[in-house]
């Protein structure tokens, strides 16, 4: 009986053992890849972009800023090595494969691809340059020295920020906002990355993959090295660039990413409106998040965005309604400014935003074509423009009743107004207009209870967008809150009175029965 309690035992302990070490030895097994199954699904996924021989030369390759990677020439941008290694590790191209890039053409293959099927893909990858030869792969960076975040290592880093002048690129508050043009070794433009908005870092967001953004930069772009034993030339020691990372993590705001199933903009009944975009109300009032994307419906498509999100809000009162765009633009636009000029990319034009609604409200589930309606179903605009160095920024409103087919809107019939104010990267516009105008017909009625379909539009100037050249959103909903009424108190008290009655009347009843 000992003898097999010893067996037992000693079985249990190689099962937990294998299991242990299955585990931790997993990734090098899968990192061992086979490169010939590897490159039958390269042929079948990836040559779109990156080519028949890996040399970025694909037929999507021209509507893809940035380009895809040329594994030919073995230079990567995001990697977890230590620093001095030119070379990136196997899980850096793995996590790549699996996790795809926000913002890119690259998608995540995790839910089409199985875990050996990309390893398998990592192994043909690196065996398209000789760049890696037979080097073994290489140690991870050092994380052991890892800090842990607190308000002083956040105020470090904030400084650190600062000595470094990492602001020169990702602005005073990490919104992007630059003050010189950036473009990799190869010509092609680059945007700073937004630090407030961390889901879309290339590199991954945990605290290690923003370390290594730090200490080993990213190869052929502006984003240098950090990496030093001590503060010199820019340079940050381990303490600061971790001191960094804990700075980057608290820039985060979650109220700058669209959440699933919130699709309605909700307009809250205010008896004093705001008087412009910077009004205090305005920060009580909440917002919905919605994606930007580039148009491509009609001619002349764009594929190259630079704003990805938009934010909006919506107040109103008995005689008005009133709007706050709020979305965060790497650069204010105005058409004449020799800094605006310098940044901006070939031609700038003013940066601009709009409003679509419909002009009558549909009573079903039918919506006008979305892009600008059609003779049937026309759609009422408002937008408004950064303006120029000789023309202020200004409002207009329109009607489409087709794509290319616009009227003027009578703006002072319908009390219009706009202003708005670029600060730290960030623009605030505000749109005000009457609820309800004298021209039914022509201008949208906004009724307070009902779902009212509502699109967005953005154009970044200083990207080359003007005209059809702009990013948009599909249809959402516009929801005016009706106002709350006595009953919505009066019948829960009287509820309540009732209940309480009732039981006073049955604890009654009850002792008088004991009796």
């Amino acid at each position: 009986m000992s003898l097999f309690k010893n067996v037992r035992k000693t079985g249990l302990a190689m099962a937990t053992l294998f299991a242990v070490v299955t585990i931790f030895a997993a990734p090098e097994a899968f990192a061992a890849g086979d490169a010939k199954k590897g490159e039958a699904i390269y042929q079948k996924r990836c040559w779109w972009c990156h080519g028949k021989k890996g040399a970025a030369d694909g037929p999507a390759t021209t509507f893809l800023i940035p380009p895809p990677r040329d594994f030919t020439l073995g230079m990567y941008k995001y990697k977890s090595s230590d620093p001095k290694v030119e070379i990136p590790r196997d899980e850096d191209l793995f996590k790549v494969i699996t996790n795809g890039m926000p913002g890119t053409g690259m998608p995540a293959w995790n839910d089409i691809l199985t875990e050996q099927d990309r390893w398998d893909v990592v192994a043909y990858v690196k065996s398209l340059t000789d760049m890696f030869g037979k080097t073994a792969n290489p140690p991870q960076i050092d994380v052991s020295k890892k800090i842990k975040s607190s308000a002083e290592s956040i105020e470090l880093g904030k400084k650190a920020f600062q000595t470094a002048k990492c602001f020169e690129c990702h602005g005073q508050v990490g919104k992007g906002d630059l003050t010189k043009k950036l473009k990799e070794d190869s010509g092609i433009r680059v945007w700073p990355r937004n630090l407030t908005k961390p889901w879309t870092f290339r590199g991954g967001y945990t605290a290690e993959d923003i370390f290594a953004r730090v200490s080993n930069g990213i190869p052929n772009t502006p984003m240098p090295s950090f990496a030093a034993d001590t503060t010199s030339s820019g340079k940050l020691s381990v303490e600061d660039r971790w001191h960094v990372v804990n700075y980057v993590m608290s820039l985060a705001e979650p109220t700058s990413k669209t959440v699933d199933g919130q699709t309605v903009v909700k307009g809250f009944q205010r008896d004093v409106m705001p008087k412009d975009e910077n009004d205090a109300v305005w920060n009580e009032t909440a917002s919905t998040a919605y994606f930007l994307a580039p148009q491509i419906i009609q001619p002349e498509r764009f594929f190259t965005p630079a704003n990805d999100l938009i934010k909006v809000k919506a107040l109103y009162n008995d005689k008005e309604i009133a709007f706050l765009l709020e979305w965060d633009d790497r650069t204010k636009s105005i058409p004449g400014d020799p800094t605006a000029e310098l940044i901006a990319w070939d031609t700038i034009s003013p940066d601009q935003v709009a409003i679509q609604t419909p002009v009558v409200i549909p009573s079903g589930s039918e919506k006008p074509y979305f892009g600008h309606g059609d003779a049937a179903h026309p759609v009422a605009m408002m937008a408004w423009n950064s303006g120029t160095t000789t023309a202020p920024a200004a409002g207009m409103t329109m009607i489409y009743s087709g794509s290319g087919k616009r009227t003027p809107g009578d703006a002072a019939a319908a009390g219009f107004t706009s202003s708005g104010t670029y600060k730290d990267g960030t623009w605030k516009v505000m749109m005000k207009r009457k609820l309800v105008t004298a021209n039914k017909d022509k201008d949208t009625q906004f009724e307070v209870g009902r779902f009212i379909p509502i699109a967005f539009a953005n154009w970044d100037g200083s990207n080359g967008e003007k005209g059809s050249k702009h990013t948009m959103t599909s249809w959402a909903w516009l929801l005016l809150q009706p106002p709350t009424g006595k009953e919505v108190y009066l019948v829960p008290l009287l509820v309540l009175v009732l209940l309480a009655g009732g039981q006073l009347a049955a604890a009654a009843y009850l002792k008088k029965n004991r009796k």
